[in-house]
């Protein structure tokens, strides 16, 4: 029977006004693809995202344009149909995401197997998630951490007052930080603030500079006492390469890259320039989150609390408890969808 490809749009309202140092979301746009053969169905997703040029608008025309290929596609394991989906819409990554992972979803219930038992073997340990606090009042940021205790915060960062919000919000958690500057931060404000953060317990700071101060980032890993992870600066499989000399780690996004295929590759990468390796997520559906979580046996870090910022969500799957994921035991991702 052939497949078919489908998509819906989504409005996701969020419970907070989510502001990083580029913009602010309060209502997350997002596109759902879904794979069926009339029985069974996989889900996909995709979300607008300003930074990436990325519209509901554009992933559904995107999507479109691979509904022949995945009617064709029979059979064929997910690493074998990326590269056909990737050549009809070269560089629609986040398009490209949404029908690769759903795909993968489809592909893994067919075979009567949970997604992540096919990506690995389950020995690995599976790291707790971040909750993130984006950029707000000082009151603001620190009843968000009250509001929701949690092990370990990711804090986004990108104001003047950046460390004063750092200090004041370690006043009332023991919790760990990382920091996601948001390519927010010159080289030398980079310096003087990760000597600071050093004493604060924080893990790592995500993407300081800006991607495009390569220099920069060199002589910042040089001399920054806390571990460097890339983030804008390691968008695709190309960039893996040219963040090893900058940089002590990745965040692999699945719809910055393509999907969980290529994701597969920037790990094995990763892994072979001795990078430490993290995947992190949008604010987007338990959809979503689901297909990120399937990877998490093969991370040392993983950001997957996008759901979690949702005031009401359109699926069920994984969840989470004090940084820990539950997985669901149903087959592929896990997901199954609310009301479509």
């Amino acid at each position: 029977m052939a497949l078919t490809l489908s998509y819906r749009f989504f409005d996701l309202p969020l419970k907070h006004p989510f502001t990083i140092s580029r913009y602010t979301v309060e209502i997350q746009q997002t596109v759902i693809a879904i794979i069926s053969d009339g029985e069974m169905s996989g889900y996909g997703e995709a979300t607008a995202n300003p930074y990436y040029h990325s519209t509901r608008e554009r992933i559904g025309n995107a999507i479109e344009k691979l509904k022949p290929l995945v009617s064709k596609a029979g059979n064929l394991h997910p690493s074998e149909l990326w590269p056909k989906l990737e050549g009809e819409i070269p560089e629609d990554y986040f398009a490209l995401c949404a029908v690769d992972v759903a795909y993968w979803d489809y592909y893994s219930r067919k075979q009567k197997k949970r997604l992540r038992d096919l990506l690995s073997d389950g020995t690995g340990n599976t790291p707790l998630t971040s909750y993130t606090i984006g950029i707000d009042t000082l009151p603001e940021m620190k009843r968000k951490v009250l509001e929701m205790p949690w092990p370990l915060y990711k804090v986004k960062l990108g104001r003047p007052n950046d460390m004063e919000m750092v200090r004041e919000l370690r006043s009332i958690t023991d919790s760990t930080f990382r920091i996601d500057a948001n390519a927010s931060w010159t080289k030398d404000q980079a310096l003087e603030n990760s000597k600071m953060l050093a004493g604060m317990n924080v893990e790592f700071i995500e993407q300081p500079l800006s991607a495009s101060d390569v220099d920069g980032m060199k002589r910042l890993k040089k001399y920054s006492p806390l571990p460097l992870v890339a983030d804008e600066s390691c968008q695709t499989e190309q960039d893996v390469l040219l963040c090893a000399d900058q940089f002590h780690g990745i965040n692999i996004k699945l719809m910055k890259c393509g999907g969980i295929t290529p994701a597969l590759r920037m790990i094995d990468q990763a892994r072979e320039l001795g990078l430490k390796v993290m995947a992190g997520c949008m604010t987007e559906s338990t959809i979503g989150i689901s297909a990120l979580c399937q990877l998490a046996g093969l991370l040392d870090y993983i950001d997957a609390d996008g759901a979690l910022l949702l005031a009401s969500d359109i699926a069920v799957g994984v969840s989470f408890s004090d940084g820990k994921i539950i997985f669901s035991e149903n087959d592929g991702t896990g997901a199954e969808s609310i009301g479509f």
